[in-house]
Parts: C-alpha cells; structure tokens; sequence
C-alpha cells in the first residue's frame, strides 16, 4: 500500500457522515510500515463497535466505515475471514457491516482487529515464504477491493 496522509484519509470515505469524519480517529501514520499493508484497518478506541477500512484502487484512496455485530460467534470453533480467508478462533473474527445511507448494510466476517495484512505475513515458515505471502496478498487486495466496490454499488443503488 502506499502511503496516505490525514487528509487523504478524511476525504475517502464513501459511506461515513460529515460527524464521523469530524470524530474520526487517525491511526499512527508515521509509524506504519506501508509496503506490508495491503489496506489500512483500524479500530475506533472511543467507540468499541466501529472500525475503518482504506485501500488504493488505481490513483484513488476508498475508505469504509464498518461496524462490528454486538455479538460475537461462539467460541470454541474456528471461523475463516473473508478477506484474508485465514481461519482462526472464532472469538478473533467479527461480522462487520458497513451502514449505507437508506439505513441498510452491507456485511462481512472480518479478523476482529483489522489486522488481516499482519495475519497473512505470520505463522509457520511453509505459509509465510515471500511467494506464499504474495499470493495471500493479491487475493486479499482483490477481496478487499470487491468488498468496498459493493458497498459503493449498494450505496448508488439505494
């Protein structure tokens, strides 16, 4: 991923309210490392449920807000997200949905600490070799990308 500035980051998001963009809080920037990101994910630490999502599509920035589901899934079994299809305890992967304005979502399940560019770049020496790790990360750049051209259709439709 390339890197981004406050700025960039405000401007970007295609479904979140001029308060939101107001309140919304600014990961460390400086202290990212950008060639291991595919997309940026972070939580909200003043609002436990919300979370972002911003990634490159071409020259332009596109940003989600996403809200994680009150409840989690039962723990005790595996779960599998949908961006970085790493399959972990259930209690470490969310439903998150992204709000559009005609008050419907668009969800998915996803690692609950937006971390999945970290998650595919750890584990066992066989799935972190440079050739497997960017394998995981075009198919994770590819399904983060559909995620959030479905929220913008969804968005234009409704």
């Amino acid at each position: 991923m390339r890197e981004v500035t406050e700025e960039q980051l405000r401007a970007c998001f295609v479904n979140a309210t001029d308060r939101e963009l107001e309140q919304l809080p600014i990961p460390g920037l400086h202290e990212t490392i950008w060639a291991e990101r595919e997309y940026l994910g972070w939580r909200d630490a003043r609002a436990a449920r919300l979370g972002y999502l911003v990634h490159w599509r071409g020259d332009e920035l596109v940003g989600v807000v996403v809200r994680s589901a009150p409840g989690g899934l039962r723990p005790g079994i595996a779960a599998m997200c949908t961006l970085c299809h790493s399959t972990q305890p259930a209690t470490q992967v969310r439903m998150f949905s992204a709000r559009l304005e005609d008050g419907s979502s668009v969800g998915t399940y996803i690692c609950e600490d937006l971390a999945c560019s970290h998650i595919i770049r750890s584990g066992p020496a066989h799935l972190v070799s440079p050739e497997r790790v960017a394998w995981r990360a075009e198919g994770l750049e590819a399904r983060v990308a559909a995620f959030t051209a479905r929220v913008e259709r969804a968005a234009r439709d409704a």
